[in-house]
């Protein structure tokens, strides 16, 4: 069988080596992840094709298809519908479903890593994308205080008035004294990734929150500008991998029927060693 990664551009992406980790690990040794670099363009054939073949199983969806997807899927799962972003395709009774598990993921790695949050989070999300979608959900599932800046405050605000603006409200700047006293800032956008990997989203001139955790989403580099600049200021700084490892374990038990618990060590691993 056959599962692979939905997205523009998708030749950085380390999910070919985790994956084919965990088919090893539980014996699935005809299986294989593969990379299907999609332009806009050519998406909705791209989805014809996944459905309509009896060798592929399902996929995964990145950058910058999770909310382009949605109108060529058969069906989506709630957290999905609710979240508006789709990382994870997979086949029923041979229909095309969306299901998103970055904010499983998203979760699960704080907890790996003993970062609470709970209705005494105050978060920062950085973006307005389809990740920071799923981290909103995320967030705001266990009562945390959101506060969304995004480039676009027009995008920002929309996905505050996506889940309902109680307790998640969006900023036109990092430097709002709101977000003085995040506890928490999660960087959902693409900026600081290889190759532009001297790249920011976080103002220079803004010293950043030292009681703040910070959690970048981008796994490659391991250690970004942005988490640079946090180190430098004393705060926490985590970066992406294990979120990675979690979203796709959760995947792989969308397509294969086996928890996620059996693969996500082997996946982490898998992505430690790249």
């Amino acid at each position: 069988m056959i599962v692979g990664l939905i997205g523009h551009p998708v030749a950085h992406s380390q999910s070919p080596r985790m994956q084919q980790a965990a088919f090893a690990t539980v014996g699935l040794l005809d299986w294989r992840y593969e990379l299907w670099d999609t332009p806009a363009e050519a998406l909705a054939a791209r989805l014809d094709d996944v459905r309509r073949r009896a060798d592929i199983a399902g996929g995964n969806v990145t950058v910058p298809h999770k909310q382009a997807v949605l109108p060529f899927l058969d069906e989506v799962t709630a957290d999905a519908r609710a979240i508006g972003a789709v990382n994870t395709l997979f086949k029923r009774a041979g229909r095309l479903w969306g299901d998103n598990t970055d904010w499983v993921g998203f979760l699960a790695d704080l907890d790996f890593h003993g970062v609470t949050v709970d209705a005494g989070t105050r978060a920062l999300v950085l973006g307005a994308g389809g990740s920071a979608r799923a981290v909103v959900y995320a967030l705001r599932a266990r009562g945390a205080q959101v506060w969304i800046y995004n480039r676009s405050f027009e995008r920002a605000q929309a996905l505050a008035e996506a889940f309902g603006r109680e307790g998640c409200e969006p900023v036109e700047t990092p430097a709002a004294p709101a977000c003085r006293s995040a506890t928490l800032v999660v960087n959902c956008t693409p900026v600081g990734m290889w190759p532009a990997v001297d790249a920011s989203p976080w103002p220079q001139e803004l010293p950043f929150p030292a009681r703040a955790v910070l959690y970048d989403l981008i796994y490659r580099p391991a250690v970004t500008a942005l988490m640079g600049q946090a180190r430098a200021a004393g705060a926490r700084a985590i970066g992406g991998a294990g979120m990675l490892a979690e979203q796709g374990a959760a995947a792989f038990a969308r397509w294969t029927g086996i928890p996620a618990a059996r693969v996500s060590t082997v996946m982490r691993e898998a992505l430690n060693h790249a």
